[in-house]
Order: C-alpha cells, then sequence, then structure tokens
C-alpha cells in the first residue's frame, strides 16, 4: 500500500502523479476515469485531481473487496451449503 504523504506536499495529485503513486500507468487511471471506475477524481480548472487520502482510501476498499486479502469473503473458509429440495 501506498505510504501517506507528510502534511508539507500537497493534498491533490495529477493524474499522472495520482497513477505513479498507485504503480500504475497514467492510460489506465485515465480509462478508469473515463469508465466512472478506479479512485474518485474531480476537475481543478483543466487538471483532473486525485485527493491522496481517496487514494489511500481507495486502496484499502480493493484490499478489502478481494477474497485473498479478506478472510470473509473466501469461499473456501465457509461452510459448504447443502442444496434445497425442489419444490414441485
Amino acid at each position: 500500500m501506498p505510504e501517506p504523504r507528510a502534511t508539507s506536499q500537497a493534498a491533490f495529485l495529477t493524474l499522472p502523479r495520482a497513477a505513479e503513486y498507485l504503480g500504475i500507468s497514467p492510460n489506465t487511471l485515465y480509462v478508469w476515469r473515463h469508465r466512472r471506475q478506479g479512485p474518485p477524481s474531480f476537475r481543478m480548472g483543466r487538471r483532473v485531481m486525485y485527493r491522496i487520502t481517496a487514494l489511500d482510501d481507495w486502496v484499502c476498499d480493493q484490499e478489502q473487496a478481494d477474497s485473498r486479502s479478506n478472510r470473509s469473503l473466501d469461499p473456501l473458509s465457509r461452510k459448504p451449503q447443502r442444496r434445497s429440495k425442489a419444490v414441485k
């Protein structure tokens, strides 16, 4: 996970810098924004900006949504379910 930034640094990142912060290509982040996926962003003038805290929160949400990181979502950690009898 990305390390939190010091308070003396900017609270917002441009799209290229946000992509670098997340370790992905700027094109991937641009496509996610176009598809309304990925971390939340907004416009500041002509620039697309990302709040660093929102990027960190989004990464945490992605970890929690992945069954490899969240044991409660792992289908192998659940008890097998019995099939219900078919109703005629």
